[in-house]
């Protein structure tokens, strides 16, 4: 079994090797699209996406993809995710 700590899930993510940009494409159209799909290829792989998506989140990343999410979809989590940790809250 694998032990990730939250300092060190970077070290293990699959994306750690590729080319930034490829996870932060300007727009969402066009060449865009196709770079948001090859970064959320590399995401489906990866042993660490919910350390991401949680990072993401909790930091409130507004550009990019993070965990397999583009910054749209992971508008939508985050709006739930807030939601949830209010409920939790009270």
């Amino acid at each position: 079994m694998l032990t990730i700590t939250r300092t060190d899930w970077r070290e293990i993510a699959a994306c750690r090797d590729s080319e930034p940009t490829l996870f932060f494409p300007i727009g969402t159209t066009g060449l865009a699209v196709e770079q948001i799909e090859e970064a959320k290829g590399i995401c489906t792989d990866c042993l660490v996406t919910e350390d991401c998506l949680q990072y993401a989140l909790q930091t409130n990343q507004e550009a990019g993809v993070w965990g397999g999410y583009a910054e749209d979809e992971r508008r939508r989590l985050r709006k739930r995710w807030l939601a949830e940790r209010r409920r939790a809250a009270s």
